[in-house]
């Protein structure tokens, strides 16, 4: 594909989309295209999609560039017919809507044709339509508050661990792509009421054994120089940042699976920190890190 072509068309498993603007620059720091943008997901594609199949997928939408105006879009923009959306009810939507056509992931032709519509980063609930509300994964956002770090992420990710292996989890580790880290853990057979609850209780009990390092609570006067366990992403209204989907910061980085020893010998931000080629040369060297979250 030649990044300089103003509109090319592609079929993509038998679909025509047209692709336009591949020349633009969506990343200005580090000159990376819209055109690369789209080449990314294609070829992260196989380990991205299982992860997002049937999530009805939140997209945040960058026409201008990761410097310009951006949006986040729940209902579906206008689409080709082969597009697959599901109308689910929406209490509470900013837009005073009480149902939402989302999006549902899962397949390349609807990724390439998100893309081609600066869709630069992509966010999913906990739980797969239809079954909405009954959670399959467990997660916990950790967010550092300044001057604190992925490091003290990483720390805090230690402590969570034994803690959801004594409830028969497994927890898993990925970067947020921005400053952050994320835990992962398949459930099955709960609510993400329950979930929350769970949730909450967990990070309580760590803020309780580390008050110097972890709060639960969202007040941000509360957060200097402290990890946010951000438990309420459980709830089956919230998503959160998808699995090897691009960040809209100044480069183009990823949400990326990580190891427990990557997480235990992390001693700098610019460890756990991992761009599109990054991710890339990742998954061809070992695979989805994430795979086990995936069947159960």
């Amino acid at each position: 594909m030649s990044p300089n072509a103003q509109k090319v068309t592609v079929q993509v498993d038998g679909h025509k989309l047209e692709l336009s603007n591949l020349d633009k620059v969506l990343y200005p720091a580090d000159g990376f295209t819209k055109a690369q943008v789209i080449d990314y997901y294609q070829r992260i594609a196989p380990v991205l999609l299982p992860h997002i199949a049937g999530r009805p997928v939140t997209i945040k939408r960058y026409p201008d560039g990761v410097d310009g105006k951006f949006f986040f879009q729940k209902n579906a923009p206008a689409h080709p017919d082969w597009v697959p959306t599901a109308r689910i009810p929406s209490p509470g939507s900013t837009k005073s809507r009480e149902e939402i056509d989302y999006i549902l992931g899962g397949d390349l032709p609807t990724l390439i044709w998100a893309a081609n519509l600066a869709a630069l980063e992509l966010h999913t609930p906990m739980w797969r339509y239809p079954e909405i509300g009954k959670p399959d994964l467990m997660v916990f956002d950790l967010d550092p508050g300044q001057p604190a770090t992925i490091v003290e992420c990483c720390q805090v990710a230690l402590l969570l661990r034994p803690l959801l292996e004594d409830r028969g989890l497994e927890p898993l580790a990925k970067t947020s792509g921005g400053k952050g880290l994320q835990l992962y853990a398949p459930v099955s057979g709960v609510t993400s009421d329950e979930m929350s609850d769970l949730a909450k209780e967990l990070a309580e009990q760590l803020e309780g054994e580390q008050p110097d390092l972890v709060v639960s609570r969202m007040t941000r006067a509360l957060r200097p120089r402290k990890v946010l366990i951000d438990w309420s992403q459980n709830n089956a209204a919230k998503t959160t940042v998808a699995p090897y989907s691009l960040r809209a910061r100044e480069q183009p980085t990823v949400s990326t699976p990580v190891t427990w020893d990557e997480v235990e010998s992390c001693r700098k931000a610019s460890d756990l920190r991992f761009t599109a080629e990054d991710v890339l040369e990742r998954v061809e060297k070992s695979g989805d890190l994430l795979a086990s979250a995936l069947g159960r």
